[in-house]
């Protein structure tokens, strides 16, 4: 029988990061989530006590993924969600949103989350006879 086993490549290995997104005032908060979403393979934008978000980081960990991860103020939340059309939390891949956890969980169900991880070169799928 084969299986998948999953390894982090050795400069995605970071550990996760939790960063405000009002770092630079004078940027507007829609081109702020732009330029974050081009910038990072894999995005979450969270509020601080979100759970779903939590079981998504989880999730991506275990796949050896370690997301950015935005925690917005409820005003920022208003403008990410109407610049996104979704709430909190959101997932971007490779610059696409996918969406909340369901569709994350969705992807990662039907197999076609880690194929997408390894397109924007956060993990390395190998396989081997188990």
């Amino acid at each position: 029988m084969q299986g998948v086993s999953c390894r982090p490549l050795t400069d995605g290995g970071r550990a996760p990061s939790s960063s405000p997104l009002s770092i630079d005032v004078v940027e507007p908060t829609e081109a702020r989530i732009q330029r974050l979403v081009s910038e990072n393979p894999v995005i979450i934008f969270s509020r601080r006590s979100c759970c779903m978000c939590h079981v998504m980081r989880r999730l991506l960990a275990t796949l050896g993924v370690h997301p950015t991860v935005i925690e917005l103020e409820d005003h920022e939340m208003e403008r990410a969600r109407s610049a996104n059309d979704s709430g909190a939390p959101a997932v971007f891949i490779g610059g696409a949103h996918v969406g909340g956890l369901e569709s994350l969980m969705g992807l990662h169900v039907s197999g076609r989350l880690l194929p997408r991880l390894r397109e924007v070169g956060v993990v390395e799928v190998t396989c081997q006879l188990i």
